[in-house]
């Protein structure tokens, strides 16, 4: 599942030998192409290699989709999906496509356009593209694409609250063992957020609305209150005995022991095309 911003038909095209199905949002004003149309007996030239164009923001330019189908949900309200087979961008020889030994591919998927009634929060829904690397799509694949990535949203806001609140990318941690260690940790605390949901109640700040009746807690709303259960649990652990820091390095002598340090990788920058000058 990938945004607008990552480049969905370049990764299919270096995964097309894994059995995977790669699914990304379209930006709302591409224009993709038809598979080109079969030739005419007797007609000359240079054969096309492109079909029909198939704009996104100029319905004149679409043909009846393939599929449709339409769903009841109960946070979106009717979800209407419309699936185009076999459209294809098409590519040039720029960003990650400048050093493309050869002719450019074709590299044909599924188009997926998703409309529904209302979003949460009574805001006004716009319609919302996809694009997938598979291709002669069932309704139900259909319906389980546009499920799978809306559910991306929910994996979104589970990593920023990881990192913002829990501070899982805090700590300056040199060794990848540690690094793995401490993942864990963040995740035991986020499963005992998901266990506390009951044991706390929710504490509105000022600007936020009230929370539904019957709706669980957020992690993030239970972090918010879990001071206040945190002195009610039991500690297994026994009372700290009394100790006092050990003496540490010697005032005025250096560190001779240097911590390891890994090699990130490097940027390589792309080669300068002379007849891009003005």
């Amino acid at each position: 599942m990938f945004d607008a911003g990552y480049d969905v038909t370049r990764l299919a095209y270096l995964l097309d030998d894994l059995p995977v199905q790669l699914v990304g949002r379209l930006r709302s004003d591409r224009v993709l192409r038809h598979p080109k149309p079969p030739r005419t007996p007797g007609a000359g030239g240079r054969p096309p290699k492109h079909g029909p164009e198939f704009s996104l923001p100029d319905p004149d330019t679409w043909t009846p989709p393939d599929v449709a189908t339409a769903n009841e949900t109960p946070r979106y309200g009717t979800a209407t999906a419309s699936c185009w087979n076999r459209l294809h961008p098409r590519l040039t020889r720029r960003a990650a496509w400048t050093g493309h030994e050869g002719e450019l591919p074709v590299i044909e998927g599924s188009l997926i356009r998703l409309s529904v009634d209302h979003l949460p929060g009574e805001r006004d829904p716009k319609p919302l593209w996809l694009w997938t690397s598979a291709t002669n799509l069932s309704a139900e694949t259909v319906d389980r694409a546009w499920r799978a990535f809306l559910r991306r949203f929910d994996l979104e806001h589970t990593f920023r609250m990881l990192k913002q609140t829990l501070g899982w990318t805090k700590p300056k941690i040199r060794d990848p063992e540690a690094a793995d260690r401490w993942t864990w940790l963040i995740v035991v605390a986020y499963t005992q957020l998901r266990l506390a949901r009951d044991l706390t109640d929710h504490i509105r700040r000022p600007w936020e609305p009230r929370q539904q009746a019957g709706r669980p807690l957020t992690p993030a709303q239970v972090h918010r209150g879990y001071r206040n259960i945190h002195r009610k649990l039991p500690v297994p652990a026994r009372a700290p005995k009394p100790s006092r820091p050990g003496p540490g390095r010697p005032p005025g002598r250096k560190n001779r022991q240097q911590a390891p340090r890994h090699n990130v990788g490097k940027h390589t920058n792309q080669p300068h095309d002379e007849r891009t000058r003005g």
